[in-house]
Parts: structure tokens; sequence; C-alpha cells
């Protein structure tokens, strides 16, 4: 069984229609009985109520108007007289010879009849019929019988498909509700109607697993964010005192080992800074989500890696598309601590992989889905085997150099997530280089933002 819903229409549809082609044969064949007995009872009756003055000067002559309403039912008969002789004989009938009294069937004439005979005290009446025509009539009145039948099965495989579908729904919703759920959400399931007895324990079971994942998830952010917070304070301490230590002569050693050691400190404080930010951004809800000005925010990051960017002769600048005036603060909603970590992020990947005199671009576009944050460097790029790997965590590219941890990307794509937004990665096609963009981040207009604000302060 693989469908439960394929299962119950097959055999409620299939049961059903049996149950109808059973019940159908069953009447039909009751209705063939009792048409048989009608027109037995048609026999006799007609037998019983012949009047008496017909003779065969009627039928020489053409009168027997009596007689005209039972021509359609092909009855043919005959009436002896006391002495045996034929005194009446229906008109255009084959001749039948005297079967005896009560129900006889007989085959006469190339046919099979059924007639019905009766003495009278000076006559013999006999009414016969062809079976063909009792078999046809019967066989008519019968389907006038079944017909309404006919017509139920299709009612009745709607109601079959109507009756599951609602049946099935609670399942359905309870499937579109964790499909369109996002791989972070640990929330309980809750329906908005009563619960079916047969899914609460099912919900019941998911409900269960949903808030042990939570704890599991939860132990696992707040053991990281220590970690990362309890290793940034000695590393940070143990970077300056080496930096002591050189400077009053205390510490020898050649600098290519002081570089190296140095290097390894960077990375780690690095390693520990982001651990920490992916922690903060592991745990962030939704009702961290206010406007904000995106094009502040950039001018602010861009500031503080343009030093490091004049280090390394990098041309670092941003841009602004179509703005909707000089002062467009380009105000999206959106958590300003969030999306600084993710600016940094891309700034930094861009900035340590761009070679000395290359360039990178931060371009603000507002677009139908939204406004649109996209950073571009001249650096190698990304080989197209590696781009669907480089957001997963503590993934780094092969020959990648620096001090770089793996996060950078991962963070990045976490925030976009939060903010409902997509990241998209991919390597330049007019030049060497590396194009990633955040599109779809909700823009605020005036008056969004004016009721946003009103409702923040009644809150």
């Amino acid at each position: 069984m693989t469908s439960i819903r394929r299962w119950l229409l097959g055999w409620l549809i299939c049961g059903l229609g049996l149950a109808c082609l059973f019940a159908g044969i069953g009447i039909f064949n009751a209705a063939r009985l009792e048409a048989g007995e009608l027109f037995d009872y048609e026999l006799r009756t007609v037998a019983l109520s012949l009047p008496h003055n017909i003779s065969a000067d009627d039928v020489a002559q053409g009168r027997n108007p009596e007689l005209h309403g039972i021509a359609d039912d092909r009855l043919v008969i005959d009436i002896w007289d006391m002495s045996g002789r034929l005194i009446y004989h229906s008109p255009h009938e084959p001749a039948l010879p005297r079967f005896g009294e009560g129900f006889e069937s007989a085959d006469r004439e190339g046919y099979r009849w059924r007639a019905f005979g009766v003495a009278q005290p000076d006559r013999f009446v006999q009414v016969a019929q062809p079976y063909f025509i009792r078999d046809d009539l019967a066989m008519s009145l019968a389907l006038r019988t079944i017909w309404p039948l006919a017509l139920l099965i299709p009612v009745i495989v709607v109601i079959v498909l109507v009756v599951v579908a609602r049946g099935l729904s609670p399942v359905r919703w309870l499937s579109q509700s964790l499909i369109a759920r996002s791989p972070e959400s640990l929330e309980p399931i809750v329906f908005d109607k009563p619960m079916p007895d047969e899914l609460r324990p099912l919900v019941d079971a998911l409900n269960g697993l949903l808030a042990r994942l939570s704890e599991a998830s939860q132990a696992q952010r707040t053991f990281v964010a220590d970690a990362a917070h309890e290793l940034r304070t000695p590393l940070t301490a143990l970077k300056l005192q080496m930096q002591g230590a050189i400077g009053d002569g205390s510490l020898q050693v050649d600098a290519a080992t002081l570089a190296k050691i140095d290097g390894r400190l960077n990375r780690l404080i690095h390693l520990a800074q982001q651990l920490l930010s992916m922690a903060r951004e592991d745990a962030a809800r939704e009702i961290a989500i206010l406007p904000m000005s995106l094009r502040t925010l950039c001018e602010i990051r861009v500031g503080d890696f343009s030093l490091l960017a004049e280090a390394r002769s990098i041309d670092l600048g941003l841009e602004l598309e179509q703005a909707q005036d000089d002062h467009d603060a380009f105000t999206v909603m959106g958590d300003s601590h969030a999306l600084a970590v993710l600016v940094n992020n891309l700034l930094d990947n861009a900035i340590r992989h761009t070679p000395h005199g290359g360039r990178v671009d931060v371009t603000l576009r507002r677009e139908p889905e939204g406004i649109a944050l996209t950073v571009l460097d001249s650096g190698p790029g990304i080989p197209e085997s590696e781009i669907e790997r480089v957001c997963d965590r503590f993934y780094r590219c092969v020959g990648t150099s620096g001090h770089g941890s793996g996060l950078g990307l991962a963070i990045a794509l976490r925030v976009a997530q939060r903010h409902h937004a997509t990241l998209e990665i991919k390597n330049r096609d007019d030049a060497s280089g590396l194009i990633v963009a955040v599109r779809g981040l909700r823009a605020v207009t005036s008056t969004t933002r004016a009721k946003d604000i009103v409702g923040g302060m009644h809150a």
C-alpha cells in the first residue's frame, strides 16, 4: 500500500460498485420473475373476463370490439364449446391445440408458448402468449426498475471522492505545514481546527521530537557561544602579551616564526569571533526585524574597511542603482546587527581574495522583488564544482590561503534566510572575480515605515 487515498478509493469504489452490480442483478432477476407472475395474472384475467357472446360468426364478420386492447401483447385466444368444437380463434394468429386446464408451457409453431386454460359451464377458454413477447416485456420492465441504481453509481463515486478527500484533508494540511516550515523552525505543530483523534498520537510524537531537537539545538548554540566567548578573551590577551614581549625584548624569535605565530593567533581570534556570530545568528528571532537604512549601514562598513583596502591598493566603493532620489536611504525591514555581520563577512572575503591593485564594489539596487545588495570583486573566483558548497560551515575551497574560518558565507546565508532573502554566488562573466548578491530584502515605503514606528510606540 503506497497511498492511503488510492487504497481507500480503490476499495470503496470497487466494493460499492460490486455491491451495486450484485444488487442490480438481484433486482433485475426479481423484476423478471415478478413480470412473469404479472403476465400469468394477465392470462388468467383475460381468460376469465372474456364475454360469453363471442362466436365464430363474429370472427367471420370482423366483430370483436371487446378484444382490441389486448392485441399489443400478442395474446392468442381460443374458445371451444362443450362438444369440443372451436367456436373462436384470434385472427391473424397461428392455431394452437388445447393444452388443458391451468398454466402450461409448450412448443408450437416454432415458438415456446405460455397458456392458461379454464373450463366454464358451456365452454373451454384458453389464452396463450409467446415467451419472446413475455421476455421482451419483462426485460423492459426490469430495466426500468434498475435504471435509478445505474444513476446511483456515479453519485456514489462522487460521494466517496468527496468524503475521502475531506477525511484526509488533515493529513494533507499536516504535510503541507511541515513542507512550508523552514529547516530551522522547531516550533510545535498547532492545528487551526479540532485535531482528528487518529492524528493526535502522530502530532504529539512530532511535537515531542521537535521539543527534544530544540533543546539539543539550544544546548549546542549555548556551548558554541560560551566556547567562542571564552576563547576570544585569552587569545586576544595572548596576542597582546606576545606583542609586549617582543617590544621589551624579552621574547627573542626570528621574524618568520613570529609571522607564523601571529598569523595563527589572528586566525584563532577570527574563528572565535565567527563562531560567536554564528551562535548569535542561530539564536536570533524575528522580533529583531525593524526598519533600517541599508545605505547608511553599507557606508559605515565600507568606511571601516577602507583602510584595509588602501593597504592592499584595492579600489573599494559603494554604488546606488535605481535610487528614488539622491537621499534614498534604501530602507529595509531588517536586523541591523545581523546585516552588519553579513556585510562585514562579504567585504572581508572579497578584500582577502582580491589581489593588490584590484577592485571591490558594493552595490545597492532596487528590484521588483525588493532591494538587492551585491558585492563584486576582481579576485580569482571559485571553481564551479565548489560553488554549491562554499556556504557549508567550515568549508574552505582547495588552495585557499589566509586566516579564513570557512564560516563567513555560512553566516551570510543564515542572515539572508532569516530576512526571507536569497544569497546568490556566481563567478563574473566579464572578468575574473566573484559576485555575491543578497536579493529580496523587503523594502520599506514611507507609509509602511510610519505605521511600524507608530506600532512600536504603542507597544
